[in-house]
């Protein structure tokens, strides 16, 4: 049940960032997106404290923008798709420590708060999990 309310609350939290309406109520965050998501506004999310259930939905929102760039890239990124623009170690950091991880980057990178969230996750993950760089060809091994 606690997670369905979380869902919602999330959803909720979704429909407040992209939706037009200059009404909030008294338990929304200051910042919540009323526009496109940036990566100031992500970042604001992720950090939100889970002392109150607006923190659990905005800390699910944060948990899902990340969890969806991850699985599109993997999705774009096989092969012969794109170059892949971040590689996860093994094993995988949790999803805790990523969000505490880029909230940390997004606080280091201050010229980018205005980007679109996707291209800040997308950032923070190639910088933090950079992929392996391939031998130059006719490079001695």
């Amino acid at each position: 049940m606690r997670f369905v309310m979380t869902m919602v609350g999330g959803l909720a939290l979704l429909a407040a960032a992209t939706g037009t309406g200059s009404a909030q109520t008294a338990s929304a965050p200051a910042s919540t997106p009323a526009g496109p998501v940036t990566t100031r506004n992500l970042a604001s999310l992720c950090a939100a404290p889970l002392t109150e259930e607006v923190g659990h939905a905005a800390q699910a929102f944060c948990r899902g923008l990340i969890v969806g760039t991850g699985q599109y890239h993997t999705e774009i990124s096989r092969p012969g798709g794109r170059p892949a623009i971040f590689c996860l170690p093994t094993p995988t950091p949790t999803l805790e420590a990523a969000q505490a991880s880029f909230v940390a980057f997004v606080a280091r990178e201050p010229g980018r708060d205005g980007e679109l969230a996707v291209n800040g996750v997308l950032r923070w993950a190639a910088a933090t999990y950079p992929c392996p760089t391939a031998p130059a060809r006719g490079a001695r091994r």
